[in-house]
């Protein structure tokens, strides 16, 4: 096999790849759901503020080392912090809230601005809180392929947020 060969079959394995990561999903929704035994008001009380948050922030478990930095009003729309751990940094702000859901912007800087949301209704035993959190991967191949691992990156995440939820809201 000649250079120009050898040349040709590389950048057509490169452009074959490429092409083949435009096929993965642009767009990655991970969820969680839990039956707390807690009132609706209450989950949503520490969903929406920025200190209330904190007490049953999952990345706080999992590195007690999670510096914070609350911003903006302490509940309500504007209400924030940022985050500086070893999983990353970036910064958390309420952008809406209605009288089932909070949703949240994320800022993760060059790496991704997911849309996070906890939706809490009451149920027949408690309430049924669902933890959704919403990324576009956009064009970029490597964005699009990590995404095929948000669902095993982040559902433990949620999960152990669900359990300090559960705590908290009690």
């Amino acid at each position: 096999m000649t250079l120009t060969t050898t040349a040709l079959w590389i950048a057509g394995g490169l452009i074959a790849t490429s092409l083949v990561t435009f096929a993965l999903p642009r767009h990655v929704r991970v969820e969680r759901t839990a039956l707390l035994e807690a009132t609706p008001e209450s989950v949503l009380a520490l969903a929406g503020s920025n200190s209330g948050y904190q007490r049953f922030n999952p990345y706080k478990t999992r590195d007690p080392e999670l510096k914070i930095d609350l911003y903006g009003p302490e509940t309500g729309v504007g209400s924030g912090f940022r985050f500086d751990g070893k999983e990353g940094k970036g910064q958390q702000t309420v952008a809406d809230v209605t009288n089932d859901t909070v949703t949240y912007a994320i800022d993760l800087g060059a790496m991704d601005q997911p849309t996070q949301a906890i939706h809490a209704v009451q149920a027949d035993k408690g309430t049924h809180v669902t933890w959704r959190v919403e990324s576009d991967m956009g064009f970029n191949p490597v964005f699009r392929v990590f995404g095929l691992f948000m669902e095993r990156m982040m559902g433990p995440t949620m999960e152990q947020g669900l359990e300090n939820l559960r705590r908290a809201a009690a």
